[in-house]
């Protein structure tokens, strides 16, 4: 009976020999790892000499002489020269003159390296400083910023298919506004030819009035009769102002505020106008505040009839209609006359 054997037990072959490219590739790799960019940087600082020095005082290339030993564009071998030496002047790594060709130095960790190292060319450019700087203010890579900056058309693609890309485009256009006065007038103009927009804007400054109208008796403790007097408010109608604006002040920032303002402001209207009733020398100035305004009113529309060039398009109704007038004015002077005559009696 023969039995069978597993060749991969009885096999008595030592392993294949490590090959010393593959030894090698292990060690850049796990050498690049942990230091990341930082490698590459050590290769152009060590490699390219400064601004300043010339060609007889060091063994090192210009940045176009690297680039083109690197088969690279010179603007990337600067972007790791400029990072270099951003790090330089931090106290991560040596300055430029202190590293000799060939020269090996301690790293810092990888992670580091992006935060001096940007990319792309846009970087380098005054725009591109600036969405940089914003994005470290934000506290997020400026490489990200910038790679958003360079590719409109995706930032429009997020912002139509996600509500919370668009949230965040909405926050920034109004933080940018406050300080871009050309946006917001094209902003202000974008709306107003925007039917749908103007109609939103319309209903949301109406609510905004009105949650206004409701604060300021809040907060000022007065209020403004319907004939325009502005007088204290009873403690019971501020103390209902008061509980209908924290109600406002409740509401979540995306939560419809319009039925609420609009319940708000009709109950407090009517409360001023119960409250004016309910007060007897309140009503009585109330009633004088109007009939003054109303006479004010007639007064300047008559100030501004003409009658010099009157024969040009006379008609025998105007004089109809001046006659009316003059017999109401006249009961109206005869009833206040009345009224004085009954006051004194």
């Amino acid at each position: 009976m023969t039995l069978a054997i597993d060749p991969s037990e009885t096999s008595t072959e030592s392993p294949a020999p490590l090959s010393d490219l593959v030894a090698r590739d292990a060690r850049e790799f796990g050498a690049y790892v942990r230091t990341g960019g930082w490698t590459f940087g050590l290769m152009v600082a060590r490699s390219v000499r400064p601004g300043g020095q010339g060609a007889e005082e060091t063994p090192k290339v210009s940045a176009k002489e690297f680039a083109e030993l690197a088969g690279c564009s010179p603007e990337r071998v600067m972007r790791y020269y400029k990072a270099w030496d951003r790090a330089a002047d931090d106290g991560l790594v040596p300055h430029f003159e202190a590293l000799t060709p060939g020269q090996e130095v301690e790293l810092p960790d990888s992670d580091v390296w992006l935060s001096y190292y940007v990319s792309r060319n846009s970087a380098t450019s005054e725009r591109g400083t600036a969405i940089a700087e914003a994005a470290e203010a934000e506290g997020i890579r400026p490489t990200k910023a910038l790679e958003v900056a360079e590719n409109p058309t995706a930032l429009r693609a997020a912002i139509l298919a996600d509500p919370s890309t668009a949230r965040a485009a909405r926050s920034a256009l109004l933080d940018r506004i406050k300080e871009d006065p050309d946006l917001q007038t094209v902003l202000a103009r974008d709306v107003v030819r925007t039917a749908d927009l103007k109609k939103a804007v319309a209903t949301e400054s109406r609510s905004a009035d009105r949650i206004g109208y409701v604060r300021q008796i809040a907060e000022s403790g007065q209020i403004k009769t319907p004939a325009g007097q502005t007088v204290d408010a009873p403690v019971e109608l501020r103390q209902e102002a008061e509980r209908h604006l924290s109600l406002l002040d409740e509401l979540d920032e995306d939560e419809d505020t319009g039925e609420w303002a609009a319940d708000a402001y009709d109950t407090m209207k009517n409360l001023v106008v119960e409250a004016v009733e309910a007060d007897p020398e309140l009503r009585v100035q109330e009633k004088r505040t109007k009939f003054y305004s109303s006479l004010q009113k007639a007064t300047k529309a008559f100030e501004e009839l003409t009658f010099d060039d009157a024969q040009d398009f006379y008609e025998d109704d105007m004089v109809q209609r001046l006659e009316d007038l003059q017999q109401a004015i006249g009961s109206c002077l005869a009833a206040l006359r009345g009224t004085k005559g009954t006051e004194g009696a």
